[in-house]
């Protein structure tokens, strides 16, 4: 097999990635079903990167700053997160993720790693197996750069 060019799998790739998401919405339903893919990156990303301001959240998600405002708000909405202040800063504002935030983070991966698990099971050779988990690397480093 030839080594493919940049161009084809920058096309492959993100129809890859919208149906493999769509899925894993799906099969994660009803659990997730009130939030948008957003909120839960944001609420994932809140709950591993500590007290976070929303102008870091949004440069993390690579979101402008007033699409993250409004994520933060839904979440505040909710419970989910809360805001205080910088304890260094005084004119910043740290979002914190709450414990209904982490309950609800944490039903969400149970739900979808079963599916996924038994999907991969089921469908992919030992081989396969291992591209895809260099594979998830490798996504992981390219949303990074």
């Amino acid at each position: 097999m030839t080594t493919p060019l940049p161009g084809d799998v920058a096309r492959l790739l993100p129809h890859a990635m919208v149906r493999l998401r769509a899925r894993l919405r799906a099969e994660s339903e009803p659990a997730d079903r009130r939030w948008t893919w957003s909120q839960i990156s944001t609420l994932g990303r809140v709950a591993a990167d500590g007290p976070v301001t929303t102008s870091a959240l949004a440069a993390a998600e690579h979101v402008r700053p007033q699409s993250m405002a409004e994520t933060v708000a839904a979440l505040l909405r909710e419970g989910l997160v809360t805001r205080s202040a910088d304890p260094t800063d005084g004119r910043k504002t740290l979002v914190s993720i709450t414990d209904a935030g982490r309950e609800l983070l944490s039903s969400i991966p149970a739900v979808r790693e079963a599916w996924l698990e038994t999907a991969i099971e089921r469908h992919l050779s030992p081989t396969e197996r291992r591209t895809l988990a260099n594979a998830a690397q490798i996504m992981e480093r390219l949303a990074d750069s």
